[in-house]
């Protein structure tokens, strides 16, 4: 990226507001990552559609802001740094505006998508500019500034989303955003001209992004529907499957030749970025899925609110905000790879605990595995994340940060999709197998001799079998969910110790 070299970074109260306004806008752009997530019962309902289509909402968001990801630094030498980040609000309000506007799924999908497309650069930008307009000696302010909105939001996210659901309507999570995005648009112009850094004419790797938009694009879109379109019996699964596998394909050749690729794949020669990116990537699809799941689990069969919905999961946040200004000091002391090992199983044990969740649980039992996890969570990312940018060379730290943010973001959304559908499944095998027993003579007996009559018994049995089968459904989840994080915890030790640190501010 082109740099203004006569610029001089903001002291005083300037430097003030500027923190603390590119903080607000990473705050809310990481905040819309979660703050769906226990909406998506109030969504599905009021549109009309499954509770798993309404997980759509989070994938189509996580999708296009993964694929914008790699743009960004494009966008920043093309069009400056600053005017980026304006241009980029600027569209995050309108989309917010369709998203709360939204009276169908289709709209609804397509709103997140432009959001996610105009969310997606901000976060990496809001970290650059904080890196250039604060002094050199105050970098480890600006980045403790960054990770800290980074870290809170996703915490903030769940109780937002599930209060304003319950106390007004699931389209003012939405709405929210407009009043802050004018705020930062105002401010950014006020403030943070000065800082706009220079212009370069950059070629484009069109044909890269249009193959990464189309093969990602299809098989995302095979993920979500598959379930419904009864996978590969339907033609229309088979044409997505075959969409996303040849321009995958073509993708990879294409940027492995390419000169200046949109996202540069040669990265991967690196032993220690593969093995760093694929523990990050699977590990992080297993945990964003229990996320996502759980919330609709405590909503949909033991009757949470969305707000207490929130509650619950949020208490996954404690634990990070104690350990992360930790992790970082113990990296000095000890090998990366241990610290990733132990973290990654640490969310093992945290899936562990949810094993034994049964539809009586009460609060507590299932707020407390959430905060266990939490502690677990920086060892997991700070570390990996260390590891992966350490392993490629120093010119490779941007591309390699870029990629591996866009992996890390697509794992979330493919696991989003593939748990949702497994737990589907779950639930409709547990059913079938709860049915019989319970429709048997005896049980049907024991409940005429309590008074039921024949339709209460019915409905008793239903009430039961529904509440039941999706509670082994879930337990099932985490205990995949616990061996999945033990494989990946033990891949890590595939990668080569790290001899050296990326540069400052590259881990986050």
């Amino acid at each position: 990226m082109a740099r203004d070299d006569t610029f001089t970074p903001f002291t005083g109260p300037r430097l003030l507001l500027a923190g603390l306004l590119l903080g607000l806008t990473n705050f809310m752009v990481v905040l819309d990552t979660t703050i769906a997530n226990v909406s998506v019962g109030h969504i599905a309902g009021s549109l009309g559609v499954s509770t798993t289509q309404g997980t759509w909402v989070i994938t189509s968001y996580a999708v296009a802001e993964a694929i914008c990801v790699p743009l960004t630094g494009w966008l920043a030498g093309r069009f400056g740094t600053v005017r980026t980040f304006i241009v980029g609000m600027i569209g995050f309000g309108i989309f917010s505006v369709l998203c709360g506007l939204s009276t169908s799924l289709t709209m609804i999908v397509a709103a997140r998508i432009g959001q996610g497309l105009c969310g997606g650069p901000l976060m990496p930008l809001t970290q650059t500019m904080l890196l250039r307009i604060f002094p050199r000696e105050k970098h480890g302010a600006a980045m403790g500034l960054w990770a800290m909105t980074t870290v809170t939001a996703p915490i903030l996210g769940p109780i937002l989303g599930g209060s304003i659901s319950d106390s007004w309507s699931w389209h003012w999570i939405f709405f929210i955003n407009v009043p802050i995005a004018l705020l930062c648009i105002f401010g950014a112009l006020r403030l943070l001209v000065p800082a706009e850094t220079l212009k370069q004419k950059l070629g484009i790797d069109t044909v890269g992004l249009v193959l990464l938009v189309v093969w990602i694009g299809a098989l995302q879109i095979m993920l979500d529907i598959g379930r419904e379109h009864d996978w590969f019996e339907d033609p229309t699964i088979i044409v997505l499957a075959l969409v996303a596998l040849v321009g995958g394909a073509l993708f990879i050749a294409w940027e492995l030749t390419e000169e200046h690729p949109i996202v540069d794949l040669r990265v991967f020669r690196h032993r220690g970025y593969v093995v760093a990116v694929g523990t990050l990537s699977f590990a992080f699809a297993t945990f964003f899925a229990t996320v996502v799941l759980i919330p609709q689990w405590l909503q949909g069969s033991l009757g949470y609110t969305s707000t207490y919905a929130g509650y619950a999961t949020a208490f996954t946040g404690m634990g990070a905000v104690i350990m992360s200004p930790i992790v970082p000091r113990l990296m000095k002391r000890y090998d990366p790879r241990a610290l990733v090992c132990f973290g990654i199983l640490w969310l093992g044990l945290s899936s562990l605990l949810r094993v034994h969740w049964t539809s009586g649980a009460d609060f507590w039992s299932l707020a407390f595995p959430q905060m266990v996890q939490g502690f677990g969570m920086p060892f997991f990312f700070i570390p990996l994340t260390t590891i992966a940018l350490a392993a490629v060379q120093q010119e490779e730290t941007a591309s390699a940060a870029g990629l591996m943010s866009f992996l890390r973001t697509m794992g979330g959304a493919i696991g989003t999709s593939l748990s949702t559908t497994l737990f589907a499944n779950n639930i409709s095998v547990a059913r079938s197998e709860m049915v019989g027993r319970l429709n048997e003579d005896t049980t049907v007996q024991a409940l005429q001799g309590n008074g039921f009559s024949p339709d209460q018994v019915r409905a008793a049995v239903e009430q039961l079998v529904t509440q039941e089968s999706s509670a082994l459904a879930i337990t099932h989840m985490f205990l995949l969910g616990s061996i999945i994080f033990v494989v990946a915890a033990s891949a890590i030790w595939l990668a080569p110790r790290p001899k050296r640190l990326p540069p400052p501010g590259a881990a986050h």
